[in-house]
C-alpha cells in the first residue's frame, strides 16, 4: 500500500557483511552507491543510451497528451509536467474550455518555482481542496519522491502558501477537511504518534491556529499491531458522520462511525472484507465465503444492504455479483448514488451499474464501454457528495494509446456510446504487431495466461521483454507503453505481460495461491511462461530479458537464483531482496503478503525467496541490473545495495544504479524518468545481444 512508511531500524543478524549499506545517508554508503551509480553509465550510458533518453523524454512531455483531470466545483484540475516545467504547474480550467483542442489554463502553483524559492527537491504528491468555500487547499509535496511528505496550506485566491496555515513539517500520513477551520490529523508526526509500521496511530482534530502536536486525538489505535488508523466526514450523509478507519492487517479493515468527539459505533462486518458506503446504501465484497442472515454469500461476490437496516441488525443482504473461476471482481464505486461495478471475464474488461431501492437493486450493463483491452472507470468528481453521474472512462491495449472518455450514468436507456474528450499520441510505430493471449504450465499445474505483443510472423530467436508483478492482489494488465514500445517493439523485439498468481487477475484465490508460502509458486509461474515462450518457438533463453520492480523485484531476484537458465539478463528495480530483514526495511505492514520472518514457521517458507541468502558462488547467474533510488523511503535502497554488493563479491556480472531522487519510482521528473527507463533497456539489449540500428 502505497502510503506506508518503511523506515529502516539497524539491528541485523550479525552475519550480514553488507550492513553497512542500510545506512541511507552514510558517508561510506553514498561512496559505494556513487562509485557504482558511475561505472554502470560507463558501461552502458553511450551514444544509444542518450538517444533513447531524449526521445522518451520528447515522448513524456508532449504537449498533446492526455490532460488527466478531476471536478471540483466548476472548475477541473490538472498537474501537468513538460520541458519548461520539469517539477510541474498546478492548474485549472473549465470543463467546456477542456472540450476544446488546446485548453486554456489558470496556473495556480509552479512547483520549479517554489522549489527554487524554497530550495527544496520538491515533488508533487496531490491537493485536498475544501469543498466548502473552495478557497483554500492544502497541498502534500515531498522530497525527492519520498512517501513522507509536508502539507502547506495554499490560497485559492492569492495563489499563495498561507504562512500561518495548516502547515506540518514531513511525516507519513494525511489530513481531512471537516469545515474551513478544522482537519482531521492522521499522521504519523510526534513522539509516540507512530504505528510499528510507521502510521498514524491516531485520529487528532486540529483546528486553525492550533499547534498540531498538542490537537486532541479523538480516536486512536488500541492494537500494538495494527498497521494505522485514518478518518474523514462522509459527506453523503443526511447529517455530518464522520467515519475512522482502522488497519489491523494489510488486507483488513474495522470501520467505525462516529463525530467530532470520536467513534460511538463499530460497523460489524468481517474484517477481511471491502466495503464501501454512500448515503445510507453499503456495499460488500467478503474476501473469504461469508455465512449471513441464513445466505452463504461467496468469496469475491458483492452485496448490498441499506446501511441504517444493517445497523439495526438487518443481515439480508441483496447479491449484485457472483465470481466464477475466471470472472472476478476488481473494483466497485458510487457516484450519484449509482454502485459501478467492474469486473473481469477471463481478463476482458466488464462494467455494470446498480442502482439500490428498499426491495430490490436494479442493474444496468454498461455496454458502450470499451469491451477490449485495458480499461478504467472512475468519477469526473473529486468530492463523492458531487457526483452526478459522469464518469471518466480510460481505453487503451498495448498497441493502442489511451483515449479518455466521458459516459453520463444518468441518461435515459439505452445508454449512448461515451463522448471521447481527449486522445494520447501514437509514440511508436506499431504496424505489423500483433496482441495475443496465451497461457503456461506451471509447476504444479496451474494455467497461467499471458499477454504477448509482437511482429505477427517471429522467428525462434525474438528478443523478449517478460515482466510481472505478482503481489498485493495487483491486477498487471497490458497497456500502451510508450518508453517499451520505442525502444523494444518498434526495433523489432517482443514483449510480455505475465497475469501470474499473487495479483487479482483471478481474485482472491488468486492472491491467496501466490502471497506468503505461496509466493514460491508466483515465481514458478514466471519461470513458467519464460519457458512456455521458448517451448512455442518465439525465442531462445538467453533471449529473454526480464523486468520487474518493488514486489516485482523480489520476482525479478528470485529469477536469478532459482531460475538463471531460463533467461538472458534481468533488470531487478526498487526491489525488495533480503527477506529475512525485510521487515526491519520494508515495515511489517508486509506481514500479511510475506510472511514473519522472525516466526521460524515463516522463516522456513522465506529463505526459499530470500534471493540475497539464496545467492552462492559458481551458478550461471546472467547478468542483472539493480536499481533504486536513494529517496525510497518505502520499501529502501539497502535491498537493492547489498544484493549488488554480494553478487559482485561472488564474481557475477551485477550492476548498479541509484539517483538520489524519485522516491519509489523511477524518477522525480520526465527526464529523470527517461534516463531510468533507457538506461535499463540499454542494458537488457546489450546483456542479451540484441543488435538493431547498430546497437549492441
Amino acid at each position: 500500500m502505497s502510503e506506508f512508511d518503511f523506515r529502516p531500524t539497524l539491528d541485523a543478524p550479525d552475519d550480514d557483511p553488507h550492513l553497512w549499506l542500510e545506512d541511507v545517508e552514510g558517508e561510506r554508503a553514498l561512496a559505494w552507491t556513487a562509485s557504482q551509480s558511475a561505472k554502470t553509465l560507463k558501461h552502458f550510458a553511450g551514444t544509444q543510451f542518450e538517444r533513447d533518453r531524449a526521445a522518451l523524454t520528447v515522448m513524456f512531455d508532449r504537449f498533446d497528451r492526455i490532460p488527466l483531470v478531476t471536478r471540483c466545483g466548476q472548475y477541473l484540475y490538472n498537474f501537468w509536467r513538460d520541458a519548461g516545467n520539469p517539477r510541474g504547474q498546478w492548474r485549472r480550467t473549465t470543463f467546456a474550455a477542456y472540450m476544446r483542442a488546446d485548453p486554456q489554463w489558470e496556473l495556480l502553483l509552479d512547483l520549479d518555482a517554489l522549489a527554487a524559492s524554497d530550495g527544496e527537491d520538491w515533488v508533487w504528491g496531490s491537493a485536498s481542496i475544501e469543498p466548502e468555500t473552495r478557497e483554500r487547499a492544502v497541498l502534500r509535496l515531498s522530497r525527492g519522491g519520498s512517501d513522507a511528505v509536508v502539507h502547506r496550506e495554499f490560497d485559492l485566491r492569492s495563489l499563495s502558501i498561507v504562512a500561518e496555515g495548516f502547515n506540518l513539517p514531513e511525516a507519513k500520513g494525511g489530513i481531512n477537511w471537516l469545515d474551513p477551520d478544522t482537519l482531521l490529523l492522521s499522521s504519523a508526526l510526534g513522539n509516540g504518534m507512530a504505528t510499528r509500521s510507521g502510521f498514524a496511530r491516531t485520529v487528532r482534530l486540529w483546528k486553525r491556529g492550533a499547534d498540531p502536536l498538542t490537537a486532541p486525538a479523538i480516536f486512536e489505535t488500541g492494537c500494538s499491531e495494527s498497521l494505522g488508523v485514518s478518518g474523514y466526514l462522509d459527506r453523503t450523509a443526511e447529517n455530518e458522520r464522520l467515519w475512522f478507519i482502522e488497519g489491523p492487517g494489510l488486507f483488513k479493515a474495522i470501520g467505525r462511525i462516529g463525530d467530532r468527539s470520536g467513534p460511538k459505533l463499530e460497523i460489524n462486518l468481517p474484517r477481511d472484507t471491502r466495503w464501501n458506503v454512500f448515503g445510507d446504501w453499503l456495499a460488500v465484497k467478503p474476501r473469504k465465503p461469508w455465512t449471513v442472515g441464513g445466505t452463504t454469500h461467496a468469496a469475491d461476490a458483492l452485496i448490498g444492504i441499506s446501511l441504517s437496516s444493517f445497523i439495526a441488525g438487518e443481515r439480508r443482504f441483496s447479491t449484485l455479483f457472483e465470481p466464477d473461476e475466471r470472472r472476478c471482481l476488481q473494483s466497485f464505486f458510487w457516484n450519484d448514488g449509482k454502485l459501478i461495478v467492474a469486473y473481469l471475464a477471463n481478463l476482458a474488461p466488464r462494467f455494470e451499474v446498480f442502482t439500490p431501492g428498499r426491495h430490490e437493486w436494479t442493474r444496468r450493463a454498461l455496454d458502450t464501454v470499451p469491451a477490449q483491452g485495458t480499461v478504467h472507470l472512475w468519477s469526473l468528481d473529486e468530492e463523492d457528495h458531487e457526483t452526478n453521474g459522469e464518469v471518466l472512462v480510460s481505453a487503451q491495449d498495448p498497441i493502442t494509446p489511451s483515449q479518455l472518455l466521458l459516459l453520463d450514468l444518468n441518461d435515459a436507456p439505452p445508454l449512448g456510446a461515451p463522448v471521447i474528450l481527449k486522445r494520447n499520441p501514437e509514440n511508436f510505430d506499431a504496424t505489423g504487431l500483433v496482441v495475443t493471449r496465451h497461457e503456461a504450465v506451471s509447476i504444479d499445474g496451474e494455467m497461467i495466461p499471458y499477454t504477448q505483443v509482437g511482429p505477427a510472423n517471429g522467428n525462434r530467436d525474438a528478443p523478449v521483454h517478460l515482466s510481472g508483478y505478482g503481489g498485493f492482489g495487483v491486477s498487471l494488465l497490458p497497456s500502451y507503453s510508450s518508453s517499451l514500445g520505442k525502444l523494444w517493439l518498434e526495433r523489432g523485439g517482443t514483449c510480455v505481460v505475465a497475469h501470474i498468481r499473487g495479483g487479482g487477475e483471478f481474485g482472491s484465490r488468486w492472491h491467496d495461491a501466490g502471497r506468503r508460502e505461496g509466493k514460491r509458486l508466483s515465481h514458478d509461474d514466471f519461470a513458467a511462461v519464460a519457458a512456455d515462450l521458448v517451448r512455442r518457438g518465439i525465442t531462445l533463453p538467453r533471449r529473454i530479458a526480464a523486468e520487474g520492480g518493488s514486489n516485482g523485484g523480489l520476482l525479478i531476484a528470485n529469477m536469478l537464483t532459482r531460475y538463471p537458465e531460463h533467461f538472458g539478463a534481468l533488470f531487478c528495480t526498487v526491489p525488495l531482496i533480503d527477506m529475512r530483514r525485510y521487515t526491519k526495511l520494508f515495515g511489517v505492514s508486509g506481514i500479511d503478503e510475506y510472511g514473519d520472518p522472525d516466526k521460524p514457521e515463516d522463516w522456513t517458507f522465506l529463505r526459499e525467496i530470500s534471493a540475497y541468502h539464496a545467492a552462492t558462488p559458481g551458478q550461471p547467474y546472467p547478468p542483472i541490473l539493480l536499481a533504486t533510488t536513494k529517496r525510497d523511503d518505502r520499501v529502501h535502497p539497502g535491498h537493492a545495495r547489498k544484493m549488488a554488493a554480494k553478487l559482485q563479491a561472488l564474481g557475477y556480472p551485477a550492476y548498479f544504479y541509484e539517483p538520489s531522487a524519485g522516491g519509489h519510482s523511477y524518477g522525480k521528473d520526465n527526464r529523470e524518468r527517461a534516463a531510468f527507463i533507457a538506461l535499463g533497456i540499454n542494458f537488457l539489449r546489450s546483456a542479451i545481444g540484441w543488435q538493431h540500428d547498430g546497437v549492441r
